[in-house]
């Protein structure tokens, strides 16, 4: 059971926080070994462009949009938002010249994780329900006892689904951290 456990809930959310620092890692290498490193300091722009770009989902759940099937835009905001990281950590580099530029790199790196513990434990939950409901089906309740015995299950469930409320102000605290940060780079950056 406590390996299952491990496997299931726990190793997901380290091979995704694990494999964004390891490719970035290993992308910055190359780059460094190509004595190209000058591409990693564009990289922030296309990376910001696709983590805006990932906000579709939110948009969509909101109705601030119309288009688009939520569950396509779940897993568009997911790629986007990996991928736009990656760039902006390829961006970040080892270089520790800006003091706001890394803490918006850390804003981003504790919203990613933000993201990825919420899709975990509302995937657990709903796991957890419906297997429960199976088992109660199986031993032969109706569907008002098991609503009955689910209650409490249920509203769980449904104050997990809200888990948005701490994954908002850890966006907007990044969102904050990288436009100022992007702000002085407009304003301090040699463009000559």
């Amino acid at each position: 059971m406590q390996a299952r456990l491990l496997q299931r809930e726990v190793l997901p959310l380290v091979a995704g926080l694990a494999g964004l620092a390891l490719v970035a890692l290993a992308i910055d290498a190359v780059l460094h070994a190509l004595d190209a490193v000058w591409i990693g300091r564009y990289l922030g722009i296309p990376g910001t462009l696709l983590i805006i770009g990932s906000t579709a989902y939110s948009l969509r759940k909101r109705r601030l949009i119309v288009r688009g099937q939520p569950a396509q835009l779940l897993r568009l905001h997911e790629a986007l938002a990996w991928t736009g990281s990656l760039f902006v950590l390829v961006h970040a580099g080892v270089h520790f010249n800006s003091v706001l530029g890394w803490l918006a790199v850390v804003a981003m790196l504790i919203n990613v994780g933000s993201g990825l513990t919420g899709k975990l434990l509302i995937d657990r939950s709903r796991r957890r329900l419906d297997e429960a409901r199976r088992r109660m089906s199986a031993s032969g309740l109706d569907e008002a006892e098991q609503n009955e015995r689910l209650y409490w299950d249920s509203l769980t469930f449904d104050i997990v689904r809200q888990w948005r409320v701490v994954h908002f102000p850890i966006t907007l605290a990044f969102t904050v951290l990288a436009l100022a940060h992007i702000v002085a780079v407009f304003l301090f950056w040699g463009w000559a």
